[in-house]
């Protein structure tokens, strides 16, 4: 079982397309481990996004990644890192087949829905990013009704 992270961009928010994009990993067999909204600052994004803070289109990733809240979410699951970008489709949403989510949803390279972990190393460094340990909740514990 691994555990990815999803973060839903602010054209999903401002779309109106969370639920959506939530509900398609639902259907998909993954559960949610962790989820919160939240605004997201130039330091985290500088961390996040250091593989291509110093190319010169970052401030327009800054700007749009800053011009709403966005969602991060812990998702879990068999194979769930490939197969959560399987239903993604590919970065740049032009090229996304209809029926991935970025290909329903996405426009552009940027206004791509969803950022998703690429690997289990990503994914672990990741998460650690954007989630406390006590955010992230075990499914194999029993759930009650009412608790």
């Amino acid at each position: 079982m691994q555990t990815t992270l999803i973060l839903l961009k602010p054209d999903c928010i401002t779309g109106r397309k969370s639920g959506e994009v939530l509900k398609r990993f639902e259907d998909a067999g993954f559960q949610i481990r962790g989820c919160k909204m939240f605004r997201a600052d130039a330091s985290l994004l500088q961390e996040h996004y250091a593989h291509i803070a110093s190319k010169p289109f970052f401030p327009e990733v800054e700007e749009f990644m800053t011009s709403s809240p966005i969602i991060a979410v812990a998702l879990s699951g068999d194979n769930v890192i490939e197969r959560v970008r399987d239903l993604l489709g590919p970065t740049d949403s032009t090229k996304a087949a209809k029926g991935t989510i970025r290909g329903d949803f996405g426009t552009t390279v940027m206004q791509n829905i969803a950022h998703a972990s690429d690997s289990l190393e990503s994914a672990e460094v990741e998460l650690k990013r954007f989630f406390q340990p006590a955010e992230l909740f075990d499914y194999s514990m029993e759930i009650r009704p009412g608790r």
